[in-house]
């Protein structure tokens, strides 16, 4: 920000400041925060360290700057101030009243009066309770202002800034580390890679360390349902059996329990929180079914903990995964024994949409090939310099692409066509193997074995797999042209797994056409839907998925129709796979309809309703504000498999109750809706009446249709 007696129009950067603030006291950890403030500046810092015990936790480096250019140091607990009024991680006015407060570039009354001003105006609309908050933060951030006074030297070590931690591959060290530090300019043209080709699985370099508290596991009251694990956003949050011998070295403050299930008889169990890596969330908590009657898992300042954990996190790693025979992949419990491919992405806190991608990533991630529609789904996604999508140990993980908005189902069409030419041309290559009488008997055996395995489930997927070692060996020893072409595309044997994923500005709007036409022409491949009703990466521009009644861009006045119903569009082909499901109110429907979905030879299509900030609530009471969209009939959850049809059963299963809310339960928990509801309550209340009746209506449909013969 610039301040001057005249309007100043230049739109230069600033690079001497005379005062600088950081809202986050881990960024002062991992950047140089300090290099732009000019000499006699003023530093603000957010800390939960008050004046006299700050100056000992920051690094070295950030204490000679101080004293070196005579900074004046303050600092304020934002946070602490925030939460204790209910605002939770929001501290922009706390921030804002003080820097009035301590730059004085105005009169302190005109400041303090402009900014209650400016809240009046932006908050109004959300209510008379947002603004009577803003208006308790300015109060209590005028108090909780803190002049730090600055020693003669530093006392900590002078070390320079460790943007990754050591064991970080030397790409990552040397490119990835460097433009995480945001001096990514610096990095020469000569180390990027010449063909292109980054590094996936780097955000578990990143550590970010951005939350402020943390989920503690509590092992007396847990009951190992892993609920938390399934929710969980960014992958921090995961369970282990294994055998008692692994924790023979593990770290004083480790946890481990007996595991509880009649399967796991004889194991322990842990449930670790990655701590540089979570972003405090809480949604983990908020949706443990012990809550308020054990807490199994509850929240605490990341600091103290920081280091702790983090060891028990790297132990925790190294323990193997719980083997496969020990539970099954199409139940909550056992999805979340599976190591996720996706982990750690940059998407907001409490986030809605990636538990979603991350349970594919459990379910089907070392055989997936996934196209993203640009959106949400693509920033976390794909986004440089560090990369979600992971491998398994064995090098095994998911093909991930973005193109354009528009065509991600064209896209993953185009896959699946191609993965089904190169297995027919792998059989046709085997069948000439099989009839030449050049190539040994045993090669022909496996070859044959191979041709007509049982794919259908994960474990005869990892047959197949070492019936292909086995014939390469043997591919590899003969000399025909056959053995040799059928070793480059061998691996085409394997079942693949093809996934369009994307938001419902693409599904219903942008790329609708095209999605239409994949759905309709039969092939084997899956759909996601990330559903946020509304254009969620762009600022919340109005979709077809956007219902009646709310406010978005472009529906300033309430969206005056209905959300377009593409469960009832798709069911009308009679040979879509569809489900629609909410993590929020069923993750048993949720993981069975992900199962049936892929194990349905044909196109399929799951619509995933997910929770974002632009609906205007806290993210933490996201999968409760998800059962409140169930139980109001508002998105009902059910499964359509053709499958069913075929053995003269009725394909489709209503997995929802009769509604037992009224819509105005579900849908003024959100701004968006409440927005309208105080500038034009007579508008707000007729479209939500008339939302109901047609809710009502649909409904009944499904209804009929659940108690309909095939």
């Amino acid at each position: 920000l610039r301040f001057g007696k005249k309007p100043i129009r230049r739109p230069y950067l600033i690079t001497r400041a005379n005062f600088l603030a950081c809202h986050n006291f881990s960024f002062i950890e991992k950047y140089n925060m300090l290099d732009n403030l000019q000499e006699g500046g003023v530093f603000l810092l957010t800390s939960e360290f008050d004046a006299g015990t700050v100056w000992s936790k920051l690094p070295g480096r950030v204490q000679k700057q101080i004293i070196d250019r005579k900074f004046r140091f303050y600092v304020v607990d934002a946070i602490g101030i925030a939460q204790g009024i209910g605002l939770g991680p929001r501290i922009n006015t706390i921030m804002q009243t003080a820097f009035f407060k301590i730059s004085r570039v105005i009169d302190d009354k005109l400041a303090i009066d402009s900014i209650k001003y400016a809240i009046k105006k932006t908050y109004g609309k959300k209510g008379e309770a947002i603004v009577a908050k803003n208006i308790e933060s300015i109060e209590k951030g005028l108090a909780g202002v803190q002049e730090v006074k600055v020693p003669a030297k530093p006392t900590n070590p002078i070390e320079p800034i460790k943007a990754v931690p050591d064991n970080a591959p030397e790409f990552v060290k040397t490119v990835t580390a460097v433009i995480l530090m945001q001096e990514g300019e610096t990095v020469p043209v000569s180390r990027m890679p010449v063909d292109g080709v980054w590094p996936s699985g780097t955000t578990k370099y990143e550590k970010r360390n951005i939350a402020v508290q943390i989920p503690v596991w509590n092992p007396a009251t847990c009951i190992q349902c892993h609920r938390c694990s399934l929710i969980c956003p960014h992958g921090v949050i995961r369970p282990k059996a294994y055998d008692p011998k692994y924790l023979k070295n593990a770290p004083p403050t480790f946890k481990s329990t007996d595991a509880k299930s009649k399967e796991l008889a004889g194991l322990k169990y842990t449930l670790q929180v990655a701590p540089e890596d979570c972003t405090g969330c809480g949604v983990c908590v908020q949706y443990c079914p012990t809550k308020g009657k054990g807490d199994a898992i509850v929240m605490k300042p990341q600091t103290p903990l920081r280091e702790s954990e983090a060891k028990n996190w790297e132990f925790f790693l190294s323990i193997p995964d719980t083997d496969p025979k020990y539970f099954n992949y199409s139940t909550v419990k056992g999805s979340q024994f599976i190591r996720p491919l996706f982990e750690f992405s940059g998407a907001c806190a409490g986030c809605g949409e990636t538990p979603y991608v991350k349970l594919v990533s459990q379910l089907f991630g070392d055989r997936a090939l996934i196209t993203n529609a640009t959106g949400c789904s693509s920033i976390y996604g794909g986004n440089l310099p560090t990369t979600p999508y992971t491998t398994r140990a064995d090098g095994r993980g998911p093909t991930w692409n973005n193109s354009l908005f528009e065509d991600c189902a064209e896209g993953a069409y185009g896959m699946r066509l191609a993965i089904d030419k190169f297995n027919e041309y792998a059989k046709e290559l085997c069948a000439k193997i099989m009839a030449d009488g050049t190539c040994s008997p045993e090669l022909k055996q496996v070859l044959g074995e191979i041709v007509i395995a049982d794919q259908s489930t994960p474990e005869a997927v990892e047959m197949q797999r070492r019936r292909i070692d086995s014939a390469r060996s043997g591919l590899a020893t003969c000399s025909c042209a056959s053995c040799n072409e059928l070793l480059t595309v061998i691996d085409h044997l394997v079942k693949k797994s093809v996934w369009a994923v994307g938001g419902d500005g693409w599904a219903y709007d942008i790329g609708y056409g095209g999605l239409d036409h994949v759905l309709a022409a039969g092939r084997n491949v899956n759909v996601l839907v990330l559903d946020t009703e509304v254009y969620s990466n762009t600022g919340g521009q109005s979709s077809k998925a956007t219902p009646m009644g709310a406010v978005a861009k472009f529906a300033a006045s309430g969206k005056p129709t209905m959300k377009k119903d593409m469960g009832m569009i798709a069911m009308s082909y009679g040979i879509i796979y569809v489900a629609k499901v909410a993590l929020g109110a069923n993750q048993a429907q949720t993981v069975k309809a992900f199962m049936e979905a892929e194990n349905y030879n044909g196109p399929s299509l799951i619509l995933c309703y997910s929770n974002c900030i632009n609906q205007g609530y806290d993210m933490i009471n996201g999968n409760e504000q998800q059962k409140r969209a169930v139980e109001s009939g508002h998105w009902p959850l059910y499964r359509y498999n053709p499958d069913l049809a075929a053995q003269g059963k009725n394909p489709f299963q209503l997995d929802s109750k009769d509604p037992t809310l009224p819509l105005t339960e579900y849908v003024y928990n959100e701004n968006r809706y409440k927005m309208l509801q105080r500038s034009n309550p007579e508008v707000s209340k007729r479209l939500v009446e008339q939302a109901q009746k047609v809710i009502n209506e649909r409904f009944k449909a499904l209804k009929q249709l659940a108690s309909s013969g095939s």
